[in-house]
């Protein structure tokens, strides 16, 4: 099956359109885990094996892995290859120029084997090309982001008044989405904006980051961004999940905040 196939599979088994963020930050993680690599491997596959029926995704920060050099890129392999049922959402937001980007491309999908992976689009088609022609494998491409400098230059608008993050969405839906893999990162904190590019790109997965610590609103977002009766919107949650409690029993409050905010989703699905 392709990235679209596997995640509308575990949509419909979990009933969720939840995706969990793996963002481990050391210092937060359960007091009684190591500060290294085998603890944050321990703290991140404890999340998602008890959250695997909860969610239809996960999504991994590789910076939080790489910061830890060869040790922290080995815990990330191995969360990648522990394949619980939800695709693994690589968030890399790599982008960049040719034998670059193929090695980038190849270092996420085919050494990693990840399902999907974040992009930035700013260097062009060429820069997105090694990633877009697997065309099992979904790619999300930064649109306008749910950090308060995204305006700097995602909302500076064009010699036809657009803004750039608009023209970026048209460009993913209108040349880059041949093989049907393109989806679009939109923050949950802009609610105005995730409703008109949801106009713009009716068919297109959004993967919405920024409910919770952000201060993205869920009902708001929901609104805003979901697509009928297959609504298309993957809604990240991070550290609302990861640090639900730093004790023993963190894996079950990460279910139950997890299990809380799936249930919020659907909620909000049904009013809207």
């Amino acid at each position: 099956m392709n990235f679209r196939e596997t995640l509308s599979t575990v949509v419909r088994r979990n009933q969720s359109w939840l995706c969990v963020g793996l963002d481990p930050d050391l210092a937060r993680m359960p007091d009684h885990l190591p500060r290294d690599a085998d603890g944050i491997y321990a703290f991140c596959s404890a999340i998602m094996d008890a959250t695997a029926d909860l969610v239809c995704a996960f999504k991994p920060n590789v910076a939080f892995f790489e910061a830890l050099g060869a040790a922290g890129w080995t815990a990330l392999e191995r969360l990648v290859r522990l394949r619980l049922g939800p695709p693994i959402i690589l968030d890399a937001k790599r982008g960049d120029i040719g034998s670059t980007a193929e090695a980038y491309a190849h270092a996420v999908f085919t050494t990693l084997g990840a399902d999907a992976v974040t992009l930035n689009p700013y260097l062009g088609s060429d820069a997105l090309e090694p990633f877009l022609r697997h065309a099992d494998r979904g790619c999300f491409i930064l649109c306008k982001t749910s950090n308060p400098g995204s305006r700097d230059l995602q909302d500076a608008r064009l010699a036809d008044g657009r803004p750039l993050y608009l023209a970026v969405a048209k460009m993913a839906r209108d040349h880059w989405n041949t093989h049907g893999n393109v989806g679009l990162v939109v923050g949950a904190t802009h609610p105005a904006t995730l409703a008109e590019i949801r106009r713009a790109c009716p068919d297109m997965l959004i993967l919405a980051p920024g409910i919770g610590a952000q201060g993205g609103d869920l009902e708001a977002t929901v609104r805003a961004a979901a697509a009928g009766a297959e609504p298309r919107l993957i809604v990240n949650v991070s550290r609302a999940v990861l640090y639900a409690d730093r004790g023993m029993n963190f894996a079950a409050a990460a279910r139950t905040a997890a299990r809380q905010l799936r249930d919020a989703i659907n909620a909000a699905l049904r009013a809207a």
